[in-house]
């Protein structure tokens, strides 16, 4: 794979980063209840995500094929695309989450099994599991918390080129 840049993303990615979020995902979890239009989804991250989070973009060439969507204490949203997973670009992202902040936490479904084994790798731990009556898509999820350890040791030399 070629090497990708991290960039941060504005208005006219969003669009592309709601189309990215919807494929990942149902690539995950095929039969996920689709609760909003790709438009609305869009908007969701022009008006909310945007002015609440730090939204950064991996790009190989000029396609973006990750991104991450955070906030002090969460991340909102980490999706790469499913033939640029398992080559470091979600595992980028999460360092620098874990850079920027002592502890961070985010939810994911509970049957999304190869995204609890990454965020376990990175030192999350499940907090809570629910049964889906708190989210749109009425599915299972848990939350995951990561908090700095003493010991803890920079990965900002990590990884690809940003």
């Amino acid at each position: 794979m070629a090497l990708h840049k991290t960039i941060p993303l504005q208005a006219q990615h969003m669009l592309e980063a709601a189309k990215l979020r919807r494929i990942a995902l149902w690539h995950r979890l095929p039969g996920l209840r689709d609760v909003h239009s790709l438009h609305e989804d869009r908007d969701y991250w022009v008006t909310h995500l945007l002015r609440t989070c730090t939204i950064l973009g991996a790009m190989v060439e000029d396609r973006l094929v990750g991104v991450i969507a955070y906030r002090q204490g969460w991340i909102e949203q980490l999706y790469v695309l499913p033939d640029f997973q398992c080559h470091g670009i979600g595992s980028l992202f999460i360092y620098r989450v874990q850079e920027a902040m002592d502890e961070t936490r985010l939810w994911t479904f509970q049957r999304n099994a190869p995204a609890r084994r990454f965020y376990e790798r990175h030192g999350f731990a499940a907090d809570k599991e629910t049964d889906g009556s708190g989210n749109e898509e009425r599915e299972p999820d848990i939350l995951y918390h990561w908090h700095r350890p003493p010991d803890w040791t920079s990965h900002a030399s990590s990884t690809a080129e940003t």
